[in-house]
C-alpha cells in the first residue's frame, strides 16, 4: 500500500471537517480520543443544568413557613404585649356625688373615672401592670387608689407574684382576668378580679354583639351590694339620724353592674360601661347615704380607636392561624411540583442532546474512515 501524499493544508487531501477535538469534553466526546462515551455519560460540563433547583428551595420554604406560622409563630403574636401604656377614661355627665366638704348631695354632675396601666416585661410570658384609678369632678378629685398585678400575657389572668398589691394591700391574692381576654378564647363564664371588693365574681357571657362595626360579644358582671374592704372613715352622725351630734364609723358599699364587649379573635376590650351605686353605712348601725350614683361609658371617639386596634390585631392573628397556611401549603406544593418537572425535563433535554451529538460524531467517523479506503 502507498504511503499518503502529505498534504500541506494537513487536510488529508479533504477539506477539513468541523468535529471534535482532541482533550474536549464539552461536546459529548471522552476524554482524548474525542469520541463519545457509548454510555451517554461526558465530562463534568456534559451534566444537565440544575434547573428547578430554586423552585424546589422556594417550595420547601414556602411549606415550612406554612407550618411555622400557626404551629409557632401566631402563638408569640397571641401574646397580650409585654409593654403598654394606656388609659380607659369613662364619663357620666349627670351624675351625683356626696361631697365630702360640705356632706351635701350635688346631683347632676360630671363625674369621670380614669384607669391608667404602664406595662412592663416581667420574665418570660409575664407583664407587671401598674394600675391606677381617679375618679373626678372637672373641679375636684373624689377618689384614687392604685394596684400592681402580674399579668399572665397567654391567659390574661393575674399571677400572684412579685409585689402584687391593692392600694398598698400586700396580702391580698389577685385572681380572675385583669382586662383583656386571651385571644380566641371560648365563649363562657369567666372570673373577673374587682379591686375595690378586692374578689374576683363571675362575668358571664352575655350573647354576640356589634361594637364600631365589628362582631364582639358581651359579658356581664353584676355585683351587689357589698362592702369595701378597709373603708372605714369618721362621718357625722348627723348622715344617718336627724340632729345627731358628733361623728360615727361608717363603711363604703358598692354595688356595680360592668358590661365589657369584647372582639373574640383577638380578646381585645373595646367598648365597657358601669352603673355604679356607692353609699355610707354606719358600723354598727342602720341607715344608709348616698356617696355615688353614675352610669360611665366611653366616649365614641376612644371606643372607635379600641376597635380599630382590635381589628387590626383579629385580622393579623386569623391570616397567621388560617389564611396564610392556606395560601402557603398549595404555593409552596406547585412550587416544588413545578422545580421536579423541570429539573426533569433538563435531565432529559441533555440526555437526548448527548445522545444525538455521539451519533453525528459516530457517522462522521465512518464516514472519514469510508474515504480513507483505497
Amino acid at each position: 500500500m502507498r504511503a499518503p501524499i502529505e498534504d500541506p493544508t494537513g487536510a488529508g487531501g479533504r477539506a477539513a471537517m468541523p468535529g471534535p477535538t482532541l482533550g474536549a469534553g464539552a461536546d459529548g466526546t471522552s476524554g482524548a480520543s474525542g469520541v463519545p462515551d457509548p454510555e451517554g455519560r461526558g465530562a463534568p460540563e456534559d451534566l444537565p443544568p440544575r434547573r428547578g433547583a430554586f423552585l424546589v428551595a422556594l417550595g420547601a420554604f414556602l411549606l415550612t413557613v406554612a407550618a411555622l406560622l400557626p404551629l409557632y409563630v401566631y402563638d408569640r403574636v397571641a401574646l397580650l404585649p409585654a409593654s403598654a401604656e394606656f388609659e380607659l377614661r369613662m364619663v357620666d355627665e349627670d351624675a351625683a356625688y356626696l361631697d365630702a366638704a360640705t356632706w351635701s348631695l350635688r346631683q347632676g354632675v360630671e363625674i369621670r373615672r380614669v384607669t391608667r396601666v404602664e406595662a412592663a416585661p416581667h420574665g418570660g410570658d409575664w407583664s407587671a401592670w401598674e394600675m391606677s384609678v381617679d375618679v373626678s369632678t372637672p373641679e375636684r378629685m373624689i377618689d384614687h387608689w392604685s394596684r400592681r398585678v402580674i399579668v399572665d400575657r397567654v391567659t390574661g389572668r393575674a399571677v400572684n407574684c412579685c409585689g402584687e398589691h391593692v392600694d398598698g394591700d400586700r396580702a391580698i391574692r389577685q385572681a380572675g382576668l385583669v382586662l383583656h381576654w386571651p385571644a380566641n378564647a371560648p365563649a363562657e363564664d369567666v372570673t373577673h378580679y374587682d379591686a375595690e371588693i378586692r374578689s374576683a365574681p363571675l362575668l358571664e357571657y352575655d350573647g354576640a354583639d356589634q361594637v364600631a362595626g365589628i362582631p364582639v360579644r358581651r359579658y356581664v358582671q353584676a355585683i351587689g351590694a357589698t362592702q369595701a374592704p378597709d373603708s372605714a372613715r369618721s362621718v357625722p352622725a348627723a348622715l344617718f339620724t336627724a340632729d345627731a351630734e358628733g361623728t360615727v364609723s361608717a363603711s363604703r358599699w358598692v354595688a356595680i353592674t360592668r358590661t365589657y364587649w369584647v372582639e373574640p379573635t383577638s380578646g381585645l376590650v373595646v367598648n365597657a360601661q358601669e352603673t355604679r351605686a356607692e353609699s355610707l353605712r354606719p358600723r354598727g348601725g342602720s341607715g344608709e347615704v348616698g356617696l355615688l350614683t353614675a352610669d360611665l361609658t366611653l366616649s365614641e371617639g376612644q371606643v372607635s380607636t379600641l376597635a380599630e386596634r382590635a381589628r387590626v390585631r383579629a385580622f393579623l392573628l386569623t391570616a397567621l392561624d388560617a389564611w396564610a397556611p392556606w395560601i402557603l401549603v398549595p404555593a409552596g406544593g406547585a412550587a416544588m411540583l413545578a422545580g421536579l418537572v423541570q429539573a426533569w425535563r433538563a435531565r432529559e433535554t441533555a440526555r437526548i442532546r448527548r445522545r444525538d451529538l455521539g451519533a453525528r460524531v459516530e457517522r462522521v467517523e465512518r464516514l472519514g474512515e469510508s474515504r480513507d479506503r483505497p
